[in-house]
């Protein structure tokens, strides 16, 4: 057994799959006097950290991204033989309340708490403490639904703790390279008010956007004007919080992150926060940064927007472990997230587990299902794909779930809720996306020319056919039909065109001797005279 756990990391150290690929980095870290890779100093756990704005509620994004960086904790594990770790969900909560978001209720009331920061907002559902509180509640929720492992953080906790405290003295020793990172990245405007430091006004609790002179670092005394005044002002324990690209580095360096991916959009931001990370003494984490999300029209997703698609939508029509595979792909490429991708990602999901039991271990890493399920693949196999199953359900209009599992049996006499508890929530699934997303398109259209001789010929053949004739035999059957030449068909696959917008009133369809076998002979044939009448 201890072999095969060698030669599981022995195969993990060369593949290509890309959590294996982001773990070596962290390999790579850090080193002995010799110059070798080792572990971290002090025998600390290798630290990977997510961020969440709590101005909003948790939404695909954040998925995605604490979903990813749990796949390259556990690759870094599979390597390091079971190395510790530690994932940290950090919120971002003492940032100032910037805008009124137009889905929450009391806005009137929250109008009067802009600039404040947000866990000094009242909670405009009345639930918690603060709108932070109630956003990094439901972040908490969210993560926990989902079974991941982390420890949530709070930035105004760790402000006001003066777990930062070490970390801010040094920002202000050195403010003025910080400063030079800064100011060329930003227009003259702006680069005449700017400050890394954003201190929390004594008078009126705002996060203020002032130019700031430092005092005393060693003390983190500041001074500023606030309100026509000029105030001298501790930076220390919650007295002010920094500036975005600043207070990235400033946490990179005070908690010892090692490991963080963000969006293409933050590319820049990483850079500047990087360059101070090494003023202030430590080093940039290793990370990936990937690609955005985009909608149907190729339009990058928007919260603002509204545009693509919610986790909620997704797990509506398919399977938490199908958008997990989903997002686990190609993470460098910009990927269309919309309804219509569901179905095949469902479909692929399942191939791949299936297969995964079949290969090799070097080739097991490699795939998908791999990391969605950190190596533990269930063994369940559905007897139908999901796309034959919104065939079935697209042909019988709206149906009963037991009516499903009756013509599922006829196909797979074992099919029962309590052997194929996946497929019990895909017929779930199906019914969903039929009901919202496929029925409203199904127009079947009366046959032309020689496909008319063709399914008359194919009602023919499937009578001399018993009810539960398998579907290798009804495939032949099809595959024959449209090889003849008498019935003019180019190709294959203008005559699976033509049973499909015949029988099922789609472009698309599935393998037609699957459907017809599940479907059943004789159901088959009542479609065929209906689109002959």
């Amino acid at each position: 057994m201890e072999t095969d756990k060698m030669d599981y990391r022995e195969a993990a150290m060369t593949s290509k799959a890309w959590p294996f690929e982001e773990a070596r980095k962290l390999l790579k870290r850090f080193r002995d006097d010799k110059g070798k890779p080792t572990t971290k100093p002090g025998g600390t756990p290798m630290l990977f950290e997510t961020g969440y704005g709590p101005s909003g509620l948790p939404h695909i994004g954040t998925f995605n991204e604490v979903l990813r960086t749990t796949m390259v904790r556990r690759a870094y594990e599979t390597l390091t033989g079971g190395g510790s770790t530690r994932l940290i969900a950090f919120s971002d909560d003492m940032d100032g309340f910037r805008k009124v978001p137009g889905n929450v209720p009391n806005q009137d009331m929250l109008a009067e708490h802009l600039h404040k920061p947000l866990t000094q907002v009242p909670d405009p559902f009345g639930e918690y403490e603060s709108f932070a509180h109630h956003n990094n509640a439901r972040l908490r929720q969210f993560l926990d639904q989902y079974g991941f492992d982390y420890e949530f953080m709070s930035s105004t906790e760790q402000y006001q703790s003066g777990a930062f405290d070490e970390t801010l003295k040094l920002v202000l020793q050195r403010y003025s390279q910080i400063m030079d990172i800064m100011l060329p990245t930003l227009g003259k405007e702006r680069q005449a008010t700017y400050s890394p430091v954003l201190p929390i006004s004594p008078k009126t609790g705002h996060v203020l956007q002032v130019p700031v002179e430092v005092i005393d670092a060693g003390a983190g005394l500041v001074r500023f004007e606030d309100q026509g005044e000029t105030v001298e002002h501790s930076i220390l324990s919650g007295g002010a919080k920094l500036q975005w690209k600043v207070d990235w580095a400033m946490r990179w360096t005070a908690l010892g992150v090692d490991y963080e991916m963000y969006g293409k959009d933050l590319t820049d931001s990483g850079v500047q926060s990087g360059k101070i990370a090494k003023v202030l003494g430590a080093r940039k984490p290793e990370g990936l940064i990937y690609e955005m999300f985009l909608d149907d029209k190729g339009e990058k997703i928007s919260k603002s927007k509204g545009n693509g698609l919610s986790i909620e939508e997704w797990l509506r029509y398919g399977s938490e472990e199908s958008l997990a595979f989903y997002i686990y792909r190609e993470p460098k490429s910009a990927k269309q997230l919309h309804l219509g991708v569901i179905p095949r990602a469902v479909d692929e999901y399942f191939q791949f587990r299936t297969n995964w039991h079949d290969q090799a271990e070097d080739k097991r890493l490699g795939n998908p299902v791999h990391h969605v399920h950190n190596g533990v693949v269930p063994e369940e196999s559905i007897p139908v794909t999901f796309g034959l199953l919104l065939n079935l359900v697209g042909v019988m209009g709206d149906v009963a779930k037991d009516q499903i599992w009756g013509y599922l049996r006829q196909y797979a006499p074992d099919a029962t809720a309590e052997r194929y508890p996946d497929l019990d929530g895909l017929i779930d699934n199906a019914l969903a996306y039929s009901r919202d997303f496929i029925a409203p398109t199904l127009q079947r259209r009366k046959p032309e020319g020689g496909e008319v001789a063709a399914l008359e010929r194919l009602d023919k053949e499937l009578a001399d056919l018993p009810d539960h004739a398998p579907a290798e035999d009804i495939q032949t059957i099809v595959y024959t039909i449209g090889k003849d030449e008498a019935y003019g068909f180019a190709n294959l696959r203008d005559w699976f065109k033509a049973l499909y917008e015949t029988l099922l009133g789609s472009e698309q369809g599935p393998r037609m001797g699957s459907f017809i076998a599940l479907y059943g002979v004789e159901n088959t044939r009542t479609l065929i005279r209906e689109a002959l009448s």
